[in-house]
């Protein structure tokens, strides 16, 4: 209860006043800690410092707080406690002995001159400027300019721009620079942009924090400057009751599935500062192009982060066909490379209206004697979604009565595909003549792979057979698996919580009495009066009144605030994964032109940013004396 500043013997059970916990984030958790001059923090984490610590609103500038309404008191982003009383807790034994003193040393440097920061601040501008419209930072490549003539990289020449431009403060630094120095290196170019990502991400995080509950959901790997990364983003209910997803960065990918799984889980806890605690969901994209055993690595992964963290359910991606996505994970190679040549044609024909149209006609003429199929068959490109159970993954990313009905659905998807089990020889013989007479009509000759054949000489296989051992067998084994895996019992009871949104219980009858996430729920004791309620005000509405159909119909209620339980749970089943921005900026830039950085700004071209905080924390970490990034690493070798 007590305020942990060194001078501070306030009590927050005895003062109206706001008390604030330290932050989750490390850098400005250690920032804090330093602040506190409290010896005895130092050894502590960001989480036992949040948990266990408070600061009072009086160790902080009136500038740096903001009241949100009469009863909510709250810190800005960038708060950082700045009012110290250095000699008052020497006329007090109890607090001397209760927090150990630290003193701080001083910086003589020149590095907080207004001229310096905003030289600095100018720098940032270009940066931020270059990550939000997609420019990479690399200029003309080498080989294509005329020897003897030295271009700017794209940094350098929108530097220059400014300062012909007329902006001062970077003209008189350029013209007492040395001639032989760059202006700003490669080296304090990544240096900045490491720390625009770091604020950028920290902005996120606090969103995520304030909010609770999460999703993690990891993409296809992508190539950044030649090595590869997995991107990952975050999914979350912010304060204005909206679904966001935001990309949050890239972790290097690793061969290795057990260091995977340790580095995955360190980048978002320790680095990123994520408390993997309140996750709630979790899900991977696997695509054609995946490195091969992609889906089988990205499942343990999941696996382990669920051993640790229950509460994280694996779940489906929702922008990906339950089907497409099964036949992605499956691990037989022809059906890999058979569903990667599928979706290049697919995607040929999608890039424009008028190649659809030509694909239409071409089915209607070679589909004459039977439109039922080329009907069937047009729905099928327009759609992206295969057959087998496309009923069942439809439904799945459907309306929300939709995805509600679907979970008690599987148990028969699960029947149908154990009879086809049970029954292989007869659908194998079916689906292998299928294969031989488009085989034909193809003027393609089947036959069995040289290496199998080598392997298998004394025994009498047929291709039917082969085909019913390498291809049918595993294939229906993973997706009976794979289904089992992902609708597991959790997943399945939060998708029976949808009962809870209105138009779900309209359908029921309003019989619905729900109450999984009792853990997550601010006042669990309350949650069966506040279900009834919930069921009352909805069975009993005005005839003019509808019944909101989605999760964010129901969150934007006014009235809500009535109903935090349900509010709460509606939160968490919101935030179960789907995905988005990534892929326009990976179709803009090239491989070699990649920077993680330059992603996370462009990516993110939304979310504020405090330019003033970026200038601080650089000249914290990479200034000299003088107060000007300096790297004699890098010289101009033409000027």
């Amino acid at each position: 209860n007590f305020c942990a500043a060194h001078k501070c013997t306030r009590k927050s059970t005895q003062y109206n006043l706001a008390f604030f916990r330290f932050p989750w984030a490390p850098a400005r958790c250690q920032k804090w800690v330093e602040n506190c001059r409290r010896v005895d923090l130092e050894d502590k984490t960001p989480d036992q410092l949040n948990k266990h610590y408070r600061l009072c609103a009086k160790d902080f500038e009136t500038s740096m707080i903001c009241r949100t309404s009469p009863y909510r008191t709250v810190l800005r982003d960038n708060a950082i406690l700045t009012i110290f009383d250095l000699t008052s807790h020497l006329n007090n034994p109890h607090s001397r002995h209760r927090k150990r003193i630290k003193e701080l040393k001083t910086n003589n440097s020149n590095a907080q001159n207004p001229k310096n920061k905003e030289y600095l601040k100018s720098l940032f501008e270009i940066l931020i400027l270059m990550g939000k419209q997609n420019i990479p930072l690399d200029g003309h490549e080498a080989d294509v300019i005329p020897e003897g003539l030295f271009t700017p990289d794209n940094f350098q020449a929108l530097l220059e721009c400014r300062i012909n431009s007329g902006e001062e403060v970077l003209r008189k630094l350029f013209e007492t620079t040395a001639v032989n120095t760059l202006f700003c290196s490669k080296t304090q170019q990544r240096q900045m942009l490491e720390i625009c990502e770091s604020c950028i991400r920290e902005e996120t995080h606090r969103e995520v924090r304030d909010s609770h509950f999460f999703s993690i959901i990891s993409d296809d790997v992508v190539d950044i400057a030649g090595e590869e990364h997995l991107p990952v983003l975050v999914r979350f209910v912010d304060e204005s009751h909206n679904l966001r997803e935001e990309f949050i960065g890239f972790l290097p990918y690793e061969t290795d599935t057990e260091i995977l799984a340790v580095k995955f889980h360190t980048m978002i806890t320790e680095k990123w500062g994520f408390n993997m605690g309140y996750c709630r969901g979790q899900a991977y994209i696997v695509s054609t192009t995946s490195p091969r055993g992609f889906s089988s690595k990205m499942k343990v992964v999941a696996s382990r982060r669920l051993e640790k963290y229950p509460h994280a359910i694996y779940t489906l991606c929702s922008s990906c066909a339950l089907n497409t996505w099964l036949a992605k994970s499956v691990p037989v190679m022809g059906v890999s490379v058979a569903l990667g040549t599928i979706e290049e044609v697919c995607s040929f024909f999608h890039r424009s209206p008028q190649l659809l149209l030509e694909l239409d006609n071409v089915i209607s003429v070679l589909f004459q004697n039977s439109k039922e199929r080329g009907k069937e068959l047009k729905e099928i490109c327009h759609s992206h979604i295969c057959t087998l159970q496309r009923t069942f993954g439809k439904n799945l990313q459907g309306q929300t009565s939709d995805v509600f009905f679907t979970g008690g659905s599987l148990t028969a998807v699960l029947h149908s595909l154990n009879e086809v089990m049970e029954n292989v020889e007869v659908y194998n013989e079916f689906w292998f003549e299928e294969a031989t007479n488009l085989a034909t009509k193809l003027d393609i000759q089947m036959k069995l792979p040289g290496k199998f054949l080598r392997a298998h000489q004394e025994s009498q296989l047929t291709s039917e057979s082969y085909c019913k051992e390498t291809l049918s067998v595993p294939t229906v084994e993973h997706i009976i698996q794979e289904l089992k895996d992902i609708f597991s019992e959790q997943h399945l009871k939060a998708v029976k919580c949808l009962s809870l949104v209105p138009s779900v219980m309209g359908q029921l009858k309003f019989n619905t009495s729900e109450e999984h996430y009792r853990s997550d729920l601010p006042n669990s004791d309350t949650l069966s009066a506040e279900l009834h309620c919930w069921r009352i005000k909805w069975k009993h509405r005005g005839k003019d009144i509808e019944l909101p159909s989605t999760i964010r119909e129901a969150l934007h209620l006014p009235d809500m605030k009535f109903f935090p339980n349900v509010y709460a749970l509606l939160k968490v089943l919101c935030i179960l994964p789907v995905m988005k921005l990534l892929k326009a900026y990976l179709r803009i830039i090239l491989t070699d032109q990649r920077f993680s950085n330059l992603a996370l700004l462009n990516i993110n071209f939304d979310i504020k940013h405090d330019l003033d905080l970026m200038v601080d924390t650089y000249i914290k970490l990479y200034t000299s004396k003088s107060g000007f990034p300096t790297d004699n690493s890098e010289t101009m070798e033409n000027t």
